[in-house]
């Protein structure tokens, strides 16, 4: 009996060794988040999400800076969920939606400081979730339509650095991150009412996104991190 009890007693504390070591707070190889303290005033960013025939959802995201030049504030409205597949997932994306419309162009989450997928996202602790990981940072879409306001510490507006959004993209997923849909961030408004130095206009696709979806596993990531990795190379230069 004292044995069997050892036994069941070793058993719990490795089950709660292993649940702690799956919500540890992790920190990117390049360290932990920054909070952006210089965004330029009045900027705004837009992305709209395009009429699909393969999804209902539709939505506008508004992006821009602070009062004080401390991150950004997102405000974001969207409609038109599945009544099956949710919670839903939102995220910043690396890389631009291509001409196509196929979400699968934008690649994996905007990750300046390579910090990775998993474990999940610990939102007490945002410096140390993926700068695109929305879902993990501010909770998963579970209403339709959903309406929601952030503000983001560390995202930046100003273009160059590795958290600059406004040359990429959204993605809303299904909660099996099947990818939904997605739309570009494009320049709506400066104080200088040209775009900011770095910055070029981008067309927002115009395909219907009839491409076949693509489902993302870590597996399937994994696959694309070698370009992946000579984006993020490139923008820890400018950290």
């Amino acid at each position: 009996m004292h044995f069997s009890t050892i036994v069941t007693s070793l058993t719990a504390a490795a089950a709660l060794a292993s649940a702690q070591s799956t919500t540890t707070p992790v920190t990117g190889k390049l360290g932990d988040a920054k909070i952006v303290t210089n965004n330029p005033p009045s900027t705004v960013y837009t992305a709209n999400l395009p009429n699909k025939n393969t999804t209902n959802v539709r939505g506008t995201i508004v992006a821009s800076s602070a009062s004080n030049g401390t991150g950004v504030v997102f405000t974001i409205s969207v409609r038109g969920f599945p009544t099956s597949g949710g919670p839903f997932l939102y995220h910043l994306h690396d890389q631009p939606v291509d001409a196509s419309g196929n979400c699968s162009s934008t690649l994996a989450h905007l990750d300046p400081y390579i910090r990775g997928e998993q474990p999940p996202c610990d939102p007490t602790q945002p410096q140390r979730c993926q700068t695109g990981d929305w879902s993990g940072k501010f909770g998963k879409i579970s209403s339709d339509p959903f309406q929601a306001t952030h503000t983001d510490l560390y995202s930046s507006l100003v273009p160059g650095v590795g958290a600059f959004f406004g040359n990429r993209s959204i993605v809303i997923h299904y909660a099996n991150t099947t990818r939904i849909t997605c739309a570009n961030f494009v320049l709506s408004n400066s104080t200088s009412g040209t775009l900011p130095s770095g910055t070029t206009a981008r067309p927002v696709p115009t395909g219907t996104g009839s491409a076949p979806v693509v489902t993302y596993t870590g597996a399937a990531i994994s696959k694309v991190a070698p370009l992946g990795a000579v984006v993020l190379a490139a923008a820890a230069l400018v950290l």
